[in-house]
């Protein structure tokens, strides 16, 4: 187990937690991120990779699996500032028995910001528990208004160990779907950047992406056009259509000022949650 001992450098965890990891993955022709999104179909992924996969699911499971997943699998949990966020949203014991103990490999409590602190094993229950702390890895470039999303950072993670499998995203769109929001901390352009270039070069695949890039060709097709032509035009183009949907949105804030207002009193009246009445303590400690 990766712990966080105060006499340990990060150097020394990350390099203990990568030898773990590689000697975990060891065997597996694929590894599989899962996330909760609509897009994922997971009986078509079982059918799509074979038996030697490993599945990684993040957080809140019940969001894509309907029943316990027979296959082999890892559960990743995300930490917040109060520690594991399905700990503190008391969703561990919803969550374990979407899995089958017999091929469960149990939970990654894993954390990729400063202010993330990681929980303790027994706060997870019966179950095999791997802490995992990424912070550092993405100081040197990641926007520092913003934090990795989970399966960003463990995604770019992996692919730095050299581990022989394939890496395969599934669900990872940033979209915001009817259901499920995506979250202002994380920088999604970013990542999408980052992961799109790492499925071009090879280090990853993504399901339902094209590995071409349209924009590119078109130099090779009509050589008059250089890249830097097309790039510019490309941004001129994109910076119209985000003013038209500008505009857009200027009318619907007018339409919908009675809404946002009733929303606003709702949530000033509403009994604050544990998670805020902490916030709110810390605080004022610091005050």
């Amino acid at each position: 187990m990766i712990g966080r001992d105060e006499g340990v450098g990060f150097e020394t965890r990350n390099s203990a937690a990568a030898e773990e990891w590689k000697s975990l993955l060891a065997g597996y022709s694929d590894v599989v991120l899962v996330a909760n999104s609509d897009e994922v179909d997971i009986e078509e992924l079982k059918a799509r990779f074979p038996e030697t996969t490993l599945f990684i699911f993040f957080n809140k499971v019940f969001k894509v699996l309907r029943e316990p997943f027979t296959r082999q699998a890892i559960l990743l949990s995300r930490s917040g500032t109060l520690g594991a966020n399905l700990v503190k949203s008391g969703k561990v014991d919803k969550v374990l028995p979407y899995f089958d103990m017999r091929t469960f490999h149990g939970v990654v409590n894993m954390k990729a910001g400063p202010n993330e602190q990681l929980s303790p094993a027994s706060d997870f229950g019966d179950v095999h528990v791997r802490h995992l702390d990424l912070t550092e890895v993405f100081t040197p470039f990641y926007p520092r208004a913003s934090v990795p999303t989970t399966g960003f950072a463990l995604c770019f993670w992996l692919t730095t160990l050299d581990l022989g499998v394939r890496i395969t995203l599934a669900g990872f769109s940033s979209k915001r779907s009817e259901r499920y929001k995506v979250f202002d901390v994380h920088d999604w352009t970013f990542e999408q950047v980052f992961l799109r270039l790492m499925f071009r070069k090879g280090k990853i695949d993504i399901i339902g992406r094209e590995a071409s890039n349209a924009y590119a060709d078109l130099s090779a097709y009509f050589p008059e056009y250089t890249p830097a032509d097309i790039a510019l035009t490309a941004n001129e183009i994109i910076g119209e259509r985000l003013s038209n949907l500008s505009s857009i949105v200027d009318r619907l804030m007018d339409v919908t000022r009675f809404l946002r207002f009733l929303d606003r009193t709702w949530k000033s009246i509403k009994p604050k949650s544990r998670k805020q009445r902490r916030w709110d303590a810390m605080e004022k400690k610091g005050g």
